[in-house]
């Protein structure tokens, strides 16, 4: 058997803010859903055409119409839908560190990074509106020549 995840849910009470959150600070985009019988957007990173790309299923919870949600996936409290549960995180390979750290900072994202030399990874903490953690996972060169980069940027009379 092969495995691979094929997206992860989050289901929300504010369906336009963690939508929002995950095409801005991902650059995920709004692709096409089934007609379940609740609210959602599915947001994809690539080709609509391709279901498999669709990487966040966000589930819309109504709360003046909870019934096709309670009888397509089951009942849940509103207050069980804040930070991660049992799932630490969410991790996601990505390049780019620097273009974005600097589209997180102009978002207001907060971030918190971590290397792990070990491994060669470095790697980007945040939370999305539920609070789930997304950990974004780059290449440690990456934030090598970033902090080689700003160095030489804060030496007098150094160039960039």
């Amino acid at each position: 058997m092969t495995l691979a995840l094929n997206h992860f849910s989050i289901r929300t009470t504010d369906l336009e803010g963690t939508r929002k959150f995950y095409e801005a600070a991902l650059g995920l985009t709004v692709g096409p859903r089934p007609a379940f019988p609740f609210p959602g957007v599915w947001l994809y990173n690539g080709d609509h055409a391709d279901v498999a790309n669709a990487m966040v299923h966000v589930i819309g919870m109504d709360l003046n119409d909870p019934e096709g949600l309670k009888q397509y996936l089951g009942d849940r409290d509103v207050s069980s839908l804040k930070g991660s549960g049992a799932v630490d995180h969410i991790a996601l390979f990505a390049t780019g560190l620097e273009q974005k750290l600097a589209h997180l900072a102009r978002l207001g994202i907060p971030v918190r990074e971590r290397t792990v030399p070990s491994i060669g990874l470095h790697q980007l903490f945040m939370d999305d509106p539920s609070g789930v953690v997304i950990e974004l996972n780059y290449p440690a060169q990456e934030k090598i020549v970033l902090d080689a980069k700003l160095a030489g940027a804060a030496t007098p009379g150094a160039r960039v």
